[in-house]
């Protein structure tokens, strides 16, 4: 690793506007790049926290804090093979948590779920949306990996993301873009999930971690060798300064590894 993940540490009143302003610097530099944001998120509590982040109003009103949805293009960092009306679903968290709370004057959002049609195989639908990938990532040109402008992802008190679990042979696997999942720890057992070769490749990698639940795990992941080698410590192992931690005080709290200041 050259220079390490930056770890941010906020009252609950900054996460969001720090969270917001780095969010709309990825679409920017997204959009000077190729016209087009494309961006992958998980579920648990981060569409939240992004919808309190990206619909808020501008503090400033200038371009540069505007969110301009018409240039998104939303992806799934992980899904369960359920249907997206289920409890379950990442896409139903999302929709309800941002995309309907969209205000109606605004663009909306492209967004891409996975098949309904292939909720008994999870392998199959991993596939399908590998496909989806390389429809829109390799159309003109053959890639090796998907280069996301941003991955937005959680930390499970296991240090598990997306659904990359500690010690699960799907860590290992080097060449696969989407991989299924059919014995995950955490029900549902069955899921899809971005390959960690595909998270380390995005151009940036944010992390959303809140809650005095969350210290302990965060401790680990970042003062010790054993939390170097779970999922989230293979991403900041991996990925260094393309990471960026968004937590509040009670989740880093007896972390000693440097904070960073305000992204604003």
């Amino acid at each position: 690793m050259g220079r390490p993940p930056n770890l941010y540490s906020f009252s609950d009143a900054d996460l969001a506007p720090n969270l917001r302003k780095y969010i709309l610097d990825q679409q920017t530099e997204a959009v000077k790049r190729h016209e087009v944001f494309r961006i992958a998120v998980s579920g648990g509590s981060l569409p939240k926290t992004l919808a309190k982040a990206l619909l808020a109003p501008s503090s400033s009103g200038s371009e540069e804090d505007k969110v301009d949805f018409s240039k998104w293009e939303i992806f799934y960092a992980d899904e369960r093979c359920v249907p997206l009306d289920h409890e379950d679903s990442n896409h139903k968290l999302v929709r309800e948590e941002l995309l309907e709370k969209i205000p109606k004057e605004m663009a909306q959002p492209k967004v891409y779920p996975v098949d309904e049609k292939y909720l008994d195989d999870a392998q199959e639908m991993a596939d399908q949306y590998e496909k989806t990938l390389v429809n829109v990532f390799a159309a003109r040109d053959s890639v090796k990996l998907p280069l996301f402008d941003l991955i937005l992802l959680g930390c499970g008190p296991d240090g598990h993301t997306c659904s990359l679990f500690p010690d699960h042979p799907l860590l290992r696997e080097a060449d696969a873009w989407v991989l299924s999942i059919a014995d995950s720890p955490k029900p549902p057992a069955k899921r899809i999930t971005l390959s960690l070769p595909v998270v380390l490749h995005g151009a940036k990698i944010g992390f959303v971690a809140t809650g005095g639940g969350k210290k302990d795990i965060l401790k680990k992941i970042f003062e010790t060798e054993e939390g170097s080698k779970l999922p989230c410590g293979l991403v900041n192992e991996g990925a260094g300064e393309k990471v960026s931690w968004f937590c509040d005080q009670a989740a880093t709290e007896d972390v000693s590894f440097p904070r960073r200041g305000s992204v604003i």
